[in-house]
């Protein structure tokens, strides 16, 4: 028997042709989806998989602090027309409090929905969240925005949000974990550090690119790639390996200063030291907030030996 929670969701069709659409701002620029969400929105109907390509669009745009909040409206629309890939990602937005505010029950109604529609990621969520509610958002019964969430704490405010994130990974994203610890332990950093940026960066998507020809799991710009040695940036060993690099550069050049380091990674450490400190694009300021968000620790060990100090730490 179809479980109360699909039904309900079955149901919303009627009642979202019926109440009219929400609009939402203009998304992003398009992207270039991944092998795995072309597969998952080719067989959506084309309303629905423009829903979905906008809010992917959205969700990853480095541009727009509001990025994630805009994707769940989107996620949010194509769900209460029966998209079990939108409610599941829907779900990950509300488990992991992105753009939205973070309630495990939200998330965890969302996939048994998606769940129950066949989708097999939703149901390993599912499965790891351990959790059960009739409960789904408001936006999903209602053609209504989902409420703001807000930025993740600051440093030293609670701990342990990577750990959080790597635990609800697929089990087809582990390995990249696992990858990570190796290579990371041969340069002496640390990998929740580099998962954070991970996340951040690419969401663990080995084939991600950026309108700024950024590529692969660690967003290596050309530059960075030449300058670290690495000759195909979408193989996962050789982007980790010269994203690594880099941070460790980085860390030694600000001794050990993380969102200085961090804020260089995305922005480059000479905009670091010309604004004598976080460069005040929205975007960097953004990033900086999300990965310290995850990774919580202020300070890294670094190898002075590496490089001179940049001029913020002399």
């Amino acid at each position: 028997m179809p479980s109360l929670l699909y039904a309900l969701a079955c149901s919303l069709v009627a009642l979202s042709i019926w109440m009219g659409p929400v609009s939402i701002a203009s998304a992003a620029a398009p992207i270039i989806l991944t092998e795995d969400e072309t597969a998952a929105f080719a067989n959506e109907p084309p309303q629905i998989r423009e829903l979905l390509e906008k809010a992917v669009a959205s969700e990853r745009s480095q541009q727009d602090w509001q990025g994630e909040w805009k994707a769940a409206g989107f996620y949010c629309e194509a769900s209460r027309l029966g998209s079990a890939e939108a409610q599941y990602r829907l779900g990950m937005l509300y488990a992991f409090g992105r753009g939205v505010p973070k309630d495990r029950g939200l998330g965890a109604s969302l996939f048994e929905v998606a769940a129950s529609q066949g989708h097999f990621e939703a149901q390993k969520m599912l499965e790891t969240i351990n959790f059960t509610t009739t409960q789904l958002p408001l936006c999903v019964m209602e053609t209504v925005l989902p409420e703001r969430g807000t930025y993740a704490p600051t440093v030293g405010e609670t701990s342990g949000r990577i750990d959080d994130y790597i635990a609800a990974l697929p089990e087809s994203k582990r390995w990249i974990v696992d990858l990570v610890g190796t290579l990371a332990e041969w340069y002496t950093v640390d990998p929740k550090l580099v998962l954070s940026v991970i996340t951040v960066e690419s969401n663990f998507k080995i084939k991600a690119q950026s309108p700024k020809a950024a590529m692969g799991l660690m967003q290596l710009i050309p530059a960075t790639a030449d300058r670290f040695n690495v000759r195909n940036a979408y193989d996962a060993t050789q982007n980790i390996k010269g994203g690594i690099a880099y941070l460790r550069w980085l860390l030694s050049y600000f001794r050990g200063d993380v969102q200085l380091a961090v804020a260089a990674y995305n922005a480059g450490e000479n905009a670091v030291d010309r604004h004598k400190g976080i460069p005040p694009y929205k975007e960097t300021r953004q990033y900086v907030q999300k990965v310290m968000g995850l990774y919580q620790q202020p300070t890294h060990p670094f190898d002075e030996t590496l490089t001179r100090p940049s001029v913020l730490k002399q």
